[in-house]
């Protein structure tokens, strides 16, 4: 049989069952859509979520001086631990398998421009802090290390507190003034959305060298002068990540005298294990709402086999009289297999068409925060094609094993007397 008389056939098959036919190839496209739009949304979730963490920084650890919760060297429990400026090159020393190791401190400071005045963050650390921390610059530049290393008075502006004290009016090269002490703005941060912070947002903040920091807000006792109110730290590399915490906490309590497995003592916020966390979150939802959408599919699989298989008995009389003038099993096997290859097929594609076709107009819409749209992915369309592909075969060897194992004799006898 051509393959234009078989279409035709398989047409004229299906279309005698209309219903029953609908109601199967809508499961198997519904089973199509569920599958690429669930792994869409878990992906869309997933990409949003990383873009929001990357905002606060890529591949960070924060580190907190706490207080001691075991003995160490004589030292009682519940010591207080002050970390300082002078731990930061000890620890970048020992600490091989860590990129950066910076300080931070922060200090809420009254500010004003000749246009305003607002109490704002001020945060000192060292360049790469911008890079760590995404700072992305929009207007002029981040601080640099000639101006760490020159102590000078410059500042860089959130966007907020940009706007807040120069309203739409330029900004670099003017002055604003952190407690009556003249900086000067040398560049301004791009706008970003921050899905978490360990002392105010960034877009609210104003950044200095840690120098000048130091020198016009340094932290009042208890703590020391020179006392850190938190350590920065990137691993080497993604890999190294737990050599490096690991390293940096026993620096740390070398210098501070406490128990290198006291995490009370120097307690790390690790952005690596929360981003990993929410990686195999996001993988076990995708996973979840992929196989929900297997089985759809399986089931829409059944029920194509179900209308073959009437079909098989409906032709009984039609297969035995082919088989009679000389038509071989292989060829009656190979006409029904291929029947029901075109139904799944047919459905599957009008499936693919109709989730692209929603993933791409959700996506003209604005997305809310922390969700990225519906992404599907050739991934996903791979392993769509591929269960659509297995169903297919599936559905279609039974019955067609079945039409082909028919008796010719007793198929005529069988409508005969039908």
């Amino acid at each position: 049989m051509r393959v234009r008389d078989l279409f035709v056939d398989t047409v004229r098959t299906l279309w005698s069952h209309k219903l029953r036919t609908f109601l199967t190839m809508f499961g198997i496209a519904w089973g199509i859509v569920s599958i690429v739009l669930m792994i869409a949304a878990g992906e869309g979730l997933r990409v949003g979520q990383e873009r929001a963490t990357a905002s606060f920084g890529r591949d960070i650890m924060i580190v907190f001086a706490g207080r001691t919760s075991a003995q160490a060297g004589g030292s009682r429990t519940g010591r207080k631990i002050y970390f300082e400026d002078t731990d930061i090159p000890i620890v970048q020393d020992r600490a091989r398998d860590c990129r950066y190791v910076l300080p931070e401190n922060t200090n809420t400071v009254q500010i004003h421009s000749d246009y305003n005045a607002a109490l704002l963050q001020v945060a000192g650390s060292y360049p790469p802090f911008a890079e760590i921390r995404n700072t992305a610059v929009a207007e002029g530049r981040f601080y640099n290390w000639e101006d760490v290393r020159q102590s000078h008075r410059v500042a860089f502006l959130g966007t907020d507190a940009r706007k807040q004290l120069f309203g739409s009016r330029p900004v670099l090269g003017d002055k604003v003034y952190l407690n009556d002490i003249p900086y000067t703005v040398v560049g301004v941060m791009k706008k970003k959305e921050q899905d978490s912070s360990y002392d105010g947002w960034d877009v609210n903040k104003i950044f200095i060298p840690y120098p000048v920091m130091h020198e016009d807000f340094p932290n009042k006792p208890p703590a020391t002068p020179h006392s850190l109110d938190r350590i920065l730290v990137t691993p080497a590399s993604v890999s190294q990540h737990e050599a490096c915490k690991g390293e940096v906490r026993t620096a740390l309590a070398t210098i501070h005298h406490f128990d290198p497995h006291d995490k009370e003592a120097a307690d790390i916020w690790d952005t690596v294990e929360d981003a990993k966390a929410f990686e195999t979150m996001t993988n076990g939802m995708k996973y979840f709402l992929g196989s929900v959408g297997f089985t759809t599919l399986f089931l829409g699989g059944l029920g194509v086999m179900n209308v073959m298989l009437v079909a098989v008995r409906e032709r009984t009389r039609e297969i035995g009289v082919r088989k009679s003038i000389g038509a071989t099993s292989r060829s009656i096997m190979r006409q029904f297999f291929l029947e029901s290859m075109i139904v799944v097929l047919i459905s599957g594609g009008v499936g693919f068409a109709m989730a692209f076709g929603v993933c791409s107009l959700v996506d003209m819409f604005p997305m809310p925060q922390y969700f990225a749209g519906l992404l599907p992915t050739w991934q996903s369309g791979a392993l769509a094609l591929g269960l659509l592909g297995t169903v297919a075969v599936l559905s279609a060897i039974y019955p067609a094993r079945r039409a082909a194992s028919i008796d010719p004799i007793e198929a005529l006898r069988y409508e005969a007397g039908g």
